[in-house]
């Protein structure tokens, strides 16, 4: 089934309830949203010749015209390929050439440059802005959504690239409609009064997250920054009401220390779903201090998106369970529509308690990867997504991520988890983030490297974290260098780059 045969299901049912925000101004009804998907994609169909399955590429800010194109390609039976607002125009238009997008549909900042780059073959690029996508939308529209079914292709995701080109992820119609009923099972309700507020990035998850508050004929708003900014998201929690969110983890970190220093008490804001990146055990502890019951955890990844585990608010808030620490550091339990295993290099399923590759099988597991055959097969085995990231399961199926299985650091032929160390570093008070890297050894093969940033205000010496961490991890552990920087490199998603960590290293002589 076509996804925007939800968007009509909601207009027809709720033609005057509100539907897109800019800022505090509402500037559609469902009715008025859902007529101006069909006249985009009859715009698309009879003045582009943009047929079923083609690509339409999206290199833009957050906003409703965002949502609008979105259902409107549906509409069409086209294919979304959202890119990264954050990329340079160059590497947008790889994406675009690479995907065979027919049209690109962008905002002055960042695709002004675009123009001049992208191949002959996507002979059309409109701004969101101009006259002519308004146009598009008041077009005659189309009578109803084109047949689609779950097999069929309906968001092309590019991964982030950090070892080479980023691949293409295939999402079906299908692999969507699977996160969304997981989200109603595993993660949260939505009910009409909600509203999902976009400061994450719409090219990902944030905006996958649409679908579920169309279907619930939710309000769906964009900030005026078109991003992330806490005291925005505290104000529209006041005004707006009832918000849900997805945030990375860095983002949290932000908004508590803004609420902290502020007042806040996050009022008007229901639901704040985190992931694409480790939170800490002391950062969510602080967060539900500080901002109560508000959280939810999800672990995903583009190739099975926001749906691989979740861990529920009740097991986010919950001090009394005797091993209550240990969920909390988890990424929670299997969404309902997913299997999750742990297995060795060769393929073999390891029982609870061991740590191996996580994999995962089920209906929200891509089709694969735009025609590249070879990563796929490398990736989806048996069925069964590789996902590169490892971890273990405990008895009652809580997952605990453990790293990527590239940043596992081996030192001296044991494997070191730069996480643990991680969460052993952040309980010091003047640790306000780190991230942590192997670095060649010529004794031991690899070391660890902490990159840290200070708190505010803080002083911390190498000798004084190094007792720290012998006083809570195992010798062997911790770090046997300290780098002390004013930020961590990340990408638009808050995650740290630590491919970035690693040339850092190698300009001040520490990789070998």
């Amino acid at each position: 089934m076509n996804l925007a045969e939800w968007l009509v299901r909601s207009a027809k049912l709720h033609p005057e309830a509100p539907a897109l925000f800019s800022g505090h101004e509402q500037v559609a009804t469902y009715g008025e949203f859902a007529a101006r998907a069909a006249g985009f994609a009859g715009a698309l169909q009879n003045e582009f010749a943009i047929a079923p399955g083609d690509r339409i590429a999206i290199f833009a800010k957050n906003s409703i015209e965002y949502l609008i194109a979105m259902y409107g390609a549906w509409f069409a039976g086209a294919v979304i390929v959202p890119v990264n607002a954050k990329l340079h125009p160059r590497e947008a238009a790889w994406i675009v050439e690479n995907s065979g997008a027919k049209m690109a549909l962008i905002t002055e900042n960042p695709g002004a440059e675009l123009a001049g780059i992208v191949p002959p073959e996507c002979g059309h690029i409109i701004d969101f802005r101009s006259d002519e996508f308004a146009a598009m939308c008041a077009h005659a529209p189309m009578a109803a959504p084109l047949s689609r079914t779950s097999t069929d292709m309906a968001w092309l995701f590019y991964t982030s690239g950090t070892t080479g080109r980023p691949k293409g992820v295939v999402m079906t119609h299908g692999n969507i409609h699977a996160m969304a009923f997981s989200y109603f099972a595993d993660v949260d309700q939505v009910f009409e009064t909600d509203a999902a507020f976009y400061a994450a990035p719409m090219s990902h998850g944030a905006g996958l997250y649409n679908v579920m508050h169309v279907l619930k004929a939710a309000r769906h708003v964009v900030p005026a920054s078109a991003g992330f900014d806490p005291a925005e998201i505290f104000d529209h929690g006041r005004k707006t009401g009832s918000l849900h969110m997805f945030a990375a983890p860095t983002m949290i970190r932000r908004l508590v220390d803004h609420a902290r220093a502020s007042g806040e008490a996050g009022e008007g804001i229901r639901t704040i779903v985190y992931g694409g990146g480790p939170m800490y055990l002391a950062d969510i502890v602080e967060a539900v201090e500080v901002l109560g019951p508000r959280f939810v955890q999800i672990y995903g990844q583009g190739e099975s998106p926001m749906c691989i585990t979740a861990l529920s608010r009740e097991a986010v808030c919950d001090r009394e369970h005797p091993r209550w620490k240990e969920r909390l550091a988890s990424v929670g339990r299997a969404q309902s529509c997913v299997e999750v295993a742990i297995a060795a290099e060769d393929g073999r399923m390891l029982p609870a308690g061991e740590s191996g590759e996580i994999i995962v099988r089920g209906t929200p597991v891509m089709a694969g990867y735009w025609n590249n055959p070879e990563a796929t097969v490398k990736t989806v085995r048996d069925g069964w997504l590789w996902t590169g990231d490892m971890g273990v399961l405990d008895e009652d199926g809580f997952l605990t991520l453990k790293d990527r299985s590239k940043d596992v650091i081996i030192s001296g032929g044991t494997n070191i988890y730069p996480r643990e160390v991680e969460e052993a570093l952040l309980t010091h008070p003047a640790v306000y983030e780190v991230s942590v890297i192997g670095i060649p050894d010529p004794e031991w093969g690899e070391s660890v490297c902490a990159f840290v940033v200070r708190t505010e205000g803080a002083e911390a010496v190498e000798a004084e974290l190094d007792r720290h961490c012998t006083d809570n991890i195992a010798r062997f552990k911790r770090p046997k260098a300290y780098r002390f920087v004013d930020s961590l490199p990340k990408n638009n998603y808050g995650k740290v780059l630590k491919t970035e960590l690693r040339k850092m290293a190698e300009d001040t002589g520490d990789n070998g």
